[in-house]
Protein backbone atom coordinates (compact mmCIF):
# COMPACT_ATOMS: atom_id res chain seq x y z
CA UNK A 1 0.00 0.00 0.00
CA UNK A 2 1.10 3.32 -1.11
CA UNK A 3 1.15 5.77 2.20
CA UNK A 4 0.26 9.43 1.41
CA UNK A 5 2.67 10.85 4.35
CA UNK A 6 5.61 8.96 4.65
CA UNK A 7 8.43 10.29 6.89
CA UNK A 8 11.56 11.91 5.26
CA UNK A 9 14.62 10.78 5.25
CA UNK A 10 16.44 12.22 8.73
CA UNK A 11 19.18 14.77 7.06
CA UNK A 12 23.05 13.76 7.60
CA UNK A 13 24.47 15.40 10.34
CA UNK A 14 27.40 16.91 8.64
CA UNK A 15 31.26 15.37 10.16
CA UNK A 16 33.51 17.30 12.00
CA UNK A 17 36.90 18.29 10.24
CA UNK A 18 39.82 15.92 11.28
CA UNK A 19 41.46 18.00 14.20
CA UNK A 20 44.90 18.07 15.41
CA UNK A 21 46.46 15.05 17.34
CA UNK A 22 48.67 15.81 20.83
CA UNK A 23 50.27 12.91 22.16
CA UNK A 24 52.66 12.53 25.22
CA UNK A 25 55.05 9.87 24.41
CA UNK A 26 58.56 8.81 25.55
CA UNK A 27 57.71 7.63 29.36
CA UNK A 28 56.10 10.70 29.27
CA UNK A 29 58.75 13.31 28.17
CA UNK A 30 57.69 14.44 24.40
CA UNK A 31 54.54 15.92 23.72
CA UNK A 32 54.25 15.99 19.83
CA UNK A 33 51.18 17.61 17.82
CA UNK A 34 50.32 16.70 14.27
CA UNK A 35 47.79 19.01 12.11
CA UNK A 36 45.39 17.01 9.67
CA UNK A 37 47.25 18.26 6.99
CA UNK A 38 50.48 16.49 7.91
CA UNK A 39 52.86 19.09 9.86
CA UNK A 40 53.99 18.37 13.31
CA UNK A 41 55.90 19.42 16.00
CA UNK A 42 57.64 17.64 18.96
CA UNK A 43 58.66 19.05 22.14
CA UNK A 44 60.87 17.40 25.08
CA UNK A 45 59.79 18.10 28.48
CA UNK A 46 63.17 18.66 29.86
CA UNK A 47 63.86 22.51 28.36
CA UNK A 48 60.48 22.91 26.63
CA UNK A 49 62.75 22.25 23.98
CA UNK A 50 61.71 22.19 20.42
CA UNK A 51 63.17 19.00 19.04
CA UNK A 52 61.51 18.41 15.38
CA UNK A 53 59.65 20.92 12.87
CA UNK A 54 57.85 19.20 9.75
CA UNK A 55 56.22 20.14 7.07
CA UNK A 56 53.11 18.48 5.35
CA UNK A 57 55.78 16.61 3.30
CA UNK A 58 57.88 15.57 6.24
CA UNK A 59 60.63 17.57 5.70
CA UNK A 60 62.75 18.66 9.22
CA UNK A 61 63.15 21.86 9.42
CA UNK A 62 65.05 22.48 12.58
CA UNK A 63 68.76 21.12 13.42
CA UNK A 64 69.27 18.24 15.99
CA UNK A 65 72.39 16.91 16.74
CA UNK A 66 72.82 13.28 16.30
CA UNK A 67 74.07 13.21 19.79
CA UNK A 68 72.26 15.61 21.74
CA UNK A 69 71.13 14.29 24.94
CA UNK A 70 67.51 13.44 25.18
CA UNK A 71 66.96 11.91 28.40
CA UNK A 72 67.59 15.20 30.65
CA UNK A 73 71.24 14.51 31.62
CA UNK A 74 71.66 18.13 29.73
CA UNK A 75 70.91 20.84 27.66
CA UNK A 76 69.60 19.74 24.07
CA UNK A 77 72.21 20.56 21.24
CA UNK A 78 69.59 21.75 18.58
CA UNK A 79 66.28 22.68 18.03
CA UNK A 80 65.06 25.19 20.14
CA UNK A 81 67.03 25.80 23.16
CA UNK A 82 65.19 28.58 25.87
CA UNK A 83 67.81 30.80 26.81
CA UNK A 84 66.54 32.38 30.56
CA UNK A 85 67.55 34.09 32.61
CA UNK A 86 70.72 35.01 31.37
CA UNK A 87 72.56 34.51 27.96
CA UNK A 88 76.07 32.91 28.09
CA UNK A 89 77.75 34.06 31.42
CA UNK A 90 77.67 36.99 33.11
CA UNK A 91 80.30 37.13 35.89
CA UNK A 92 80.27 40.39 36.51
CA UNK A 93 76.08 40.57 37.34
CA UNK A 94 75.92 39.42 40.69
CA UNK A 95 72.44 37.88 40.66
CA UNK A 96 73.06 35.73 37.85
CA UNK A 97 76.77 35.10 38.22
CA UNK A 98 76.73 31.44 39.49
CA UNK A 99 74.17 30.02 37.00
CA UNK A 100 75.24 27.99 34.09
CA UNK A 101 75.87 29.26 30.70
CA UNK A 102 72.51 30.58 29.39
CA UNK A 103 70.98 29.83 32.59
CA UNK A 104 68.47 27.16 34.23
CA UNK A 105 65.15 27.01 31.66
CA UNK A 106 66.80 24.79 28.80
CA UNK A 107 68.43 22.25 32.00
CA UNK A 108 64.72 22.11 33.89
CA UNK A 109 61.89 19.76 33.50
CA UNK A 110 58.93 21.86 32.62
CA UNK A 111 55.17 20.87 33.15
CA UNK A 112 52.74 20.06 30.01
CA UNK A 113 49.69 22.61 30.87
CA UNK A 114 47.44 21.83 28.17
CA UNK A 115 46.77 22.26 24.27
CA UNK A 116 43.97 24.69 22.71
CA UNK A 117 42.88 25.63 19.16
CA UNK A 118 41.57 28.23 17.86
CA UNK A 119 37.45 29.02 17.98
CA UNK A 120 36.56 26.98 14.54
CA UNK A 121 39.43 26.17 13.53
CA UNK A 122 41.47 22.28 12.59
CA UNK A 123 44.40 23.58 11.30
CA UNK A 124 46.16 25.14 14.09
CA UNK A 125 47.32 23.94 17.55
CA UNK A 126 48.79 25.64 20.52
CA UNK A 127 50.86 23.52 22.94
CA UNK A 128 51.72 25.36 26.63
CA UNK A 129 54.10 24.66 29.09
CA UNK A 130 55.41 25.74 32.76
CA UNK A 131 58.13 26.56 34.85
CA UNK A 132 58.27 28.27 37.96
CA UNK A 133 60.80 28.76 41.02
CA UNK A 134 57.99 25.96 42.93
CA UNK A 135 59.46 23.15 40.70
CA UNK A 136 63.21 24.25 40.19
CA UNK A 137 65.88 22.03 41.29
CA UNK A 138 66.67 23.03 45.43
CA UNK A 139 70.49 23.86 43.92
CA UNK A 140 69.32 26.24 41.20
CA UNK A 141 66.94 27.81 43.72
CA UNK A 142 70.05 28.28 45.89
CA UNK A 143 72.07 29.98 43.03
CA UNK A 144 68.59 32.30 41.67
CA UNK A 145 66.46 32.57 44.57
CA UNK A 146 63.87 35.14 42.65
CA UNK A 147 59.86 33.52 42.57
CA UNK A 148 58.78 33.68 39.12
CA UNK A 149 56.62 32.35 36.73
CA UNK A 150 57.57 31.18 33.00
CA UNK A 151 54.90 30.00 30.18
CA UNK A 152 56.10 29.23 27.11
CA UNK A 153 53.87 28.89 24.07
CA UNK A 154 54.47 26.59 20.77
CA UNK A 155 51.86 27.08 18.14
CA UNK A 156 51.98 25.32 14.85
CA UNK A 157 50.00 25.95 11.48
CA UNK A 158 50.89 24.69 8.16
CA UNK A 159 53.28 27.32 7.05
CA UNK A 160 54.33 28.35 9.96
CA UNK A 161 55.51 27.65 14.01
CA UNK A 162 55.68 30.68 16.56
CA UNK A 163 57.24 30.37 20.07
CA UNK A 164 55.81 32.89 22.78
CA UNK A 165 57.65 33.70 26.34
CA UNK A 166 55.85 35.08 29.25
CA UNK A 167 58.02 35.80 32.24
CA UNK A 168 56.50 36.78 35.50
CA UNK A 169 57.76 38.45 38.56
CA UNK A 170 55.88 36.30 41.62
CA UNK A 171 58.05 37.63 44.50
CA UNK A 172 58.46 41.10 46.13
CA UNK A 173 61.39 42.09 44.74
CA UNK A 174 62.34 43.35 41.61
CA UNK A 175 64.87 40.78 39.32
CA UNK A 176 66.78 41.58 36.32
CA UNK A 177 67.05 39.01 33.31
CA UNK A 178 68.06 38.03 29.91
CA UNK A 179 66.26 35.75 27.58
CA UNK A 180 66.64 33.92 24.08
CA UNK A 181 65.16 31.55 21.35
CA UNK A 182 68.20 29.72 20.53
CA UNK A 183 66.83 27.97 16.96
CA UNK A 184 69.19 25.93 14.97
CA UNK A 185 67.51 26.07 11.22
CA UNK A 186 68.32 23.12 9.34
CA UNK A 187 69.94 23.89 5.57
CA UNK A 188 71.21 22.03 2.83
CA UNK A 189 74.64 24.14 2.77
CA UNK A 190 76.25 26.86 4.81
CA UNK A 191 78.11 28.04 2.03
CA UNK A 192 74.77 28.70 -0.09
CA UNK A 193 73.28 30.70 2.84
CA UNK A 194 72.69 34.31 3.33
CA UNK A 195 70.63 36.24 5.84
CA UNK A 196 69.10 39.19 5.44
CA UNK A 197 66.97 41.95 7.04
CA UNK A 198 70.29 42.88 9.05
CA UNK A 199 71.67 45.41 6.96
CA UNK A 200 72.97 48.72 8.17
CA UNK A 201 72.75 46.97 11.57
CA UNK A 202 75.00 46.98 14.91
CA UNK A 203 76.37 44.24 15.91
CA UNK A 204 79.04 43.05 18.76
CA UNK A 205 81.52 40.55 17.41
CA UNK A 206 82.12 37.87 19.79
CA UNK A 207 85.14 36.43 18.05
CA UNK A 208 86.43 39.87 17.59
CA UNK A 209 86.82 40.92 21.35
CA UNK A 210 83.27 42.40 21.40
CA UNK A 211 84.14 44.70 18.86
CA UNK A 212 80.87 46.93 17.39
CA UNK A 213 80.88 47.36 13.33
CA UNK A 214 78.11 47.70 10.93
CA UNK A 215 76.85 44.94 8.63
CA UNK A 216 76.81 46.00 5.12
CA UNK A 217 74.58 43.82 2.30
CA UNK A 218 73.40 40.55 3.53
CA UNK A 219 75.05 37.69 6.05
CA UNK A 220 77.20 34.96 3.92
CA UNK A 221 79.26 32.36 5.76
CA UNK A 222 82.86 31.41 5.21
CA UNK A 223 84.11 30.54 8.89
CA UNK A 224 83.27 30.78 12.28
CA UNK A 225 80.20 32.99 12.82
CA UNK A 226 78.94 34.71 16.43
CA UNK A 227 77.52 38.41 16.41
CA UNK A 228 74.79 39.91 18.64
CA UNK A 229 73.00 42.43 16.19
CA UNK A 230 70.60 45.20 17.29
CA UNK A 231 68.57 44.98 13.92
CA UNK A 232 68.00 48.73 12.79
CA UNK A 233 64.47 48.36 10.86
CA UNK A 234 63.08 47.28 14.42
CA UNK A 235 61.34 43.73 15.22
CA UNK A 236 58.61 43.81 12.85
CA UNK A 237 60.86 43.67 9.81
CA UNK A 238 61.48 40.18 8.60
CA UNK A 239 65.02 38.26 9.22
CA UNK A 240 64.87 36.13 5.91
CA UNK A 241 67.28 33.10 5.77
CA UNK A 242 67.46 32.41 2.05
CA UNK A 243 69.32 29.36 0.06
CA UNK A 244 70.72 30.24 -3.13
CA UNK A 245 68.84 33.38 -3.31
CA UNK A 246 65.93 31.28 -2.99
CA UNK A 247 63.78 32.48 0.92
CA UNK A 248 63.38 29.66 3.04
CA UNK A 249 62.51 31.05 6.44
CA UNK A 250 61.31 34.53 7.39
CA UNK A 251 60.99 35.51 11.37
CA UNK A 252 59.29 38.33 12.79
CA UNK A 253 60.10 39.25 16.26
CA UNK A 254 57.68 40.62 19.37
CA UNK A 255 59.89 42.64 22.09
CA UNK A 256 62.86 40.86 21.46
CA UNK A 257 65.51 43.52 20.47
CA UNK A 258 68.28 41.64 19.45
CA UNK A 259 69.49 38.62 16.80
CA UNK A 260 72.17 36.35 17.48
CA UNK A 261 73.55 34.66 14.39
CA UNK A 262 76.08 31.83 14.67
CA UNK A 263 77.80 28.60 13.15
CA UNK A 264 80.42 27.29 14.88
CA UNK A 265 82.27 26.10 11.58
CA UNK A 266 85.08 23.57 11.73
CA UNK A 267 87.29 23.77 14.78
CA UNK A 268 84.24 24.58 17.41
CA UNK A 269 82.40 22.14 16.17
CA UNK A 270 84.95 19.44 16.62
CA UNK A 271 85.36 20.91 19.90
CA UNK A 272 81.77 20.72 20.94
CA UNK A 273 81.42 16.82 22.18
CA UNK A 274 77.81 16.68 21.74
CA UNK A 275 77.76 18.40 18.20
CA UNK A 276 77.55 15.55 15.43
CA UNK A 277 78.42 14.94 12.95
CA UNK A 278 81.14 16.71 13.09
CA UNK A 279 80.58 18.53 9.73
CA UNK A 280 76.98 19.17 11.30
CA UNK A 281 77.85 23.01 11.21
CA UNK A 282 77.38 22.73 7.22
CA UNK A 283 73.87 21.72 7.64
CA UNK A 284 72.86 24.34 10.56
CA UNK A 285 72.84 27.78 11.00
CA UNK A 286 71.16 29.72 14.16
CA UNK A 287 68.81 32.88 13.87
CA UNK A 288 67.96 33.82 17.57
CA UNK A 289 65.52 36.35 18.77
CA UNK A 290 66.56 37.50 21.93
CA UNK A 291 66.58 40.37 24.57
CA UNK A 292 70.40 40.16 25.43
CA UNK A 293 72.16 43.80 25.43
CA UNK A 294 71.80 44.70 28.61
CA UNK A 295 69.13 43.41 31.29
CA UNK A 296 65.28 43.29 31.43
CA UNK A 297 64.45 45.07 35.26
CA UNK A 298 60.68 42.75 36.40
CA UNK A 299 59.39 44.26 39.33
CA UNK A 300 57.51 42.56 41.67
CA UNK A 301 53.86 41.32 40.35
CA UNK A 302 54.93 42.80 36.57
CA UNK A 303 55.03 40.68 33.58
CA UNK A 304 56.90 40.07 30.43
CA UNK A 305 55.87 39.00 27.17
CA UNK A 306 57.85 38.01 23.75
CA UNK A 307 57.86 35.96 20.77
CA UNK A 308 59.09 34.89 17.64
CA UNK A 309 57.14 33.23 14.38
CA UNK A 310 59.28 31.66 11.80
CA UNK A 311 57.28 31.19 8.55
CA UNK A 312 58.27 29.01 5.56
CA UNK A 313 58.93 31.25 2.58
Amino acid sequence: MDRRNKPSALASTPAAPPQPTVDITHEHSRVSATLPTGERVEVLLHGANVLSWKDAAGQEKLWLSESAALDGSKPVRGGIPVVFPVFGTAPDHEATSKLPQHGFARNSRWEFLGRSTSEGSSSSVKLDFGLSSENLAEGVKALWPYKFNLIYSVSLDPESLSTSLVVTNDGDVSFDFQTLLHTYFKVNDISSIEVSGLEDSEFIDKLASQAVSKQSGAIAFSGETDRIYTPAKGPKHPVVISDGGKPVFRIVRDNLDQVVVWNPWVDKAAATADFTPNDGWKNMVCVEPGSVKGWQKLDAGDAFEAAQSITLA
